[in-house]
């Protein structure tokens, strides 16, 4: 069976067919397709170099490219099914599509040129791994294993009265029979974090309170209640941590890389607000920039050097210790 990377990747395929569209112009000569054809459409060929790179997109494993293909290339047909049928209909000449369409070609120009720019960043050398390792302590040698005990309840629940509860509890277990009593909906789980999962500023409070305390973190609509039910230590050696710091430097370097060039064409150009506001020069400083390589987007303060975090509230913040 194919995983589920790709079965996603099928429905994207329908899904996102208005980009496709959006790149489409009725009205413009239709070059004819490269690569071998393997169907043809009501004329229109999709060919094995499309079929390919849908491949490449699913990230598909050897074991499953049989079975993947076969989905694929459906998938292929009744894209282009829907796209005749929305050409028929004049969609690709309606003004979002067509705004899109240029969207969509500002893009990929954009990103073909920055991966130009990132393509001759060379990869971290073993000093500056060695260094990283030995600056940062706290994610390898010092790391820490946080066991926490987490009570999810909606944030319009976190009434002056469950915070008094709260302020007031010595554990979990005390809020968690208030909650039953008052009938509040909670959901009740376990996690471990490191300290290499965490913001520093909240795996130092974490480390530093004691066990009694209770984190109330601020999820928008939902509210997580953290109480840690143990600190063990985590060291990683250098050996282990080498591949994920090279990455972590590696995508350091391309934000770097692509901040400078932005500058430099800001510097260059002759940019001038007509009927928008200049932004503060902070703003101008901090550029959205098109990602230009796998993983850029990963360049963050934080490293993480473990699985993915699934419970992704824990990274977003403090908004109060009780």
């Amino acid at each position: 069976m194919v995983l589920a990377n790709t079965r996603t990747a099928l429905t994207g395929l329908i899904i996102s067919f208005a980009l496709v569209l959006a790149a489409c112009d009725s009205n413009e000569p239709k070059e004819k397709k490269t690569g071998q054809a393997l169907v043809s459409v009501n004329g229109k060929e999709v060919t094995m170099l499309q079929l390919n790179e849908e491949i490449k997109r699913a990230n598909v494993r050897p074991e499953q490219y049989e079975a993947a293909s076969k989905q694929l290339l459906e998938s292929l047909i009744v894209r282009q099914l829907i796209l005749d049928e929305a050409v028929h209909n004049k969609l690709d000449r309606t003004p979002d599509v067509m705004q899109a369409r240029d969207r969509a070609n500002a893009q990929v120009i954009a990103q073909a040129y920055m991966q130009g720019i990132v393509s001759k960043i060379a990869k971290p050398t073993q000093a500056e791994i060695d260094e990283y390792f030995q600056k940062h302590p706290e994610f390898f040698s010092q790391r820490k294993q946080f066991d926490l005990i987490t009570v999810r309840v909606a944030t319009k629940d976190l009434s002056s009265e469950l915070k008094k509860t709260i302020d007031a509890a010595k554990s979990v277990d005390q809020v968690v029979t208030w909650l039953d009593k008052n009938k509040v909906p909670y959901v009740r789980s376990l996690a471990s974090r490191s300290s290499t999962d965490l913001p520093p500023q909240m795996a130092k409070m974490l480390q530093e309170k004691s066990k009694d305390t209770i984190f109330i973190v601020n999820e928008q609509e939902n509210s997580l209640l953290i109480s840690v039910n143990a600190i063990k230590d985590s060291p990683i050696t250098l050996a282990a941590a080498a591949p994920q710091i090279e990455r972590f430097l590696l995508n350091q370097k391309y934000k770097e890389a692509t901040d400078a060039e932005v500058t430099r064409l800001r510097a260059a150009a002759k940019i001038e607000y007509l009927n928008a506001k200049a932004p503060e020069s902070s703003a101008a400083d901090k550029p959205v920039v098109p990602q230009a390589a796998p993983n850029a987007d990963n360049a963050t303060n934080n490293l993480n050097l473990t699985e993915p975090t699934s419970n992704g509230s824990i990274e977003r913040g403090i908004m109060g210790l009780k």
